[in-house]
């Protein structure tokens, strides 16, 4: 049995391990599963040998998270739709005092680079995510997979360049891409589809998500004309008894909106040179339950 010394312990470090094993997996029940698990490892453990808890930690995380992605692929689910990440709620506040390590978390965590990293083997996203998110050496991260340090240096260079090639560019500076939401909502709600469509980026992307479970595009739409003429529908149906609140998702500000105070949906922007440059809507309910207590 864990003392309450050692419950401080594992608490200490339990945002660090979600935070990996979410980076990890993309979905938050999966993250807190594998951190779950990594709990009852460590109560269990011989702690007297852990000489550093949290690379111990960090360690078991990261293997018990690999072994459920791999279940993940190796199961072949398909899914109806795009699918994007499950919302996760981030708030770095004084936790990260570092404004430019709060940068690198954010860019880390965002849906954009989320789903990049989809397409990685589940090494390789091991490998980014201690590296390029929490900053680990490339000895400590050979340690912790049982791997030699040149392989990891070349697992963490491919897995670099795949997500480099991928990923959308956007800012990731956050009052900017508050004030362009604000101005998103309130242009989006009129209805006024030219002062919409001055938003949107030419080539702007909506990537929608509702698993099958709720009303959403089941491809991606492109352009601002099919973007915008979309939005524009949206917000002609609207939504019963509608409200919405901002709320800290994926490293950037996001919009909530609930129907008779349930969540219904979320939406998030990229932005790069004040133009929109994707929209993300998530509407799989199974994906929002989380954020009903938020």
């Amino acid at each position: 049995m864990a003392t309450e010394t050692e419950t401080d312990v594992f608490e200490e470090h339990r945002p660090v391990l979600l935070g990996v094993a979410y980076r990890m997996l993309g979905r938050v029940a999966d993250a807190e599963d594998v951190v779950q698990e990594a709990w009852l490892r460590w109560s269990a453990a011989d702690r007297s040998e852990v000489r550093e808890p949290r690379a111990y930690l960090v360690r078991v995380t990261t293997r018990l998270a690999i072994d459920r992605l791999r279940q993940v692929k190796a199961r072949g689910e398909t899914y109806v739709g795009p699918w994007l990440p499950e919302p996760y709620v981030t708030d770095f506040g004084d936790t990260v005092p570092d404004t430019a390590e709060q940068a690198v978390l954010a860019d880390s965590v965002s849906l954009a680079v989320l789903v990049v990293m989809e397409s990685l083997s589940p090494l390789e996203r091991a490998v980014f995510v201690l590296r390029e998110a929490f900053g680990y050496p490339y000895a400590d991260i050979a340690a912790m997979l049982d791997r030699g340090e040149p392989a990891v240096r070349q697992l963490a260079g491919r897995a670099r360049r795949h997500v480099e090639e991928r990923r959308p560019r956007f800012e990731v500076d956050p009052v900017r891409r508050r004030d362009l939401t604000e101005r998103f909502l309130a242009v989006a709600g009129g209805g006024d589809l030219k002062e919409l469509m001055a938003l949107l980026a030419p080539d702007v992307r909506l990537i929608g998500d509702s698993g099958g479970k709720s009303k959403a595009p089941l491809r991606v739409l492109e352009s601002a004309d099919h973007v915008g003429r979309f939005l524009v529908g949206v917000a002609e149906k609207g939504v019963p008894d509608i409200s919405w609140r901002f709320l800290e998702l994926n490293g950037g500000p996001a919009l909530l909106v609930l129907s008779g105070g349930k969540p219904d949906s979320v939406f998030q922007l990229d932005i790069l040179d004040g133009r929109i440059q994707s929209v993300y809507i998530i509407r799989n309910p199974d994906k929002l339950r989380s954020l009903a207590a938020v």
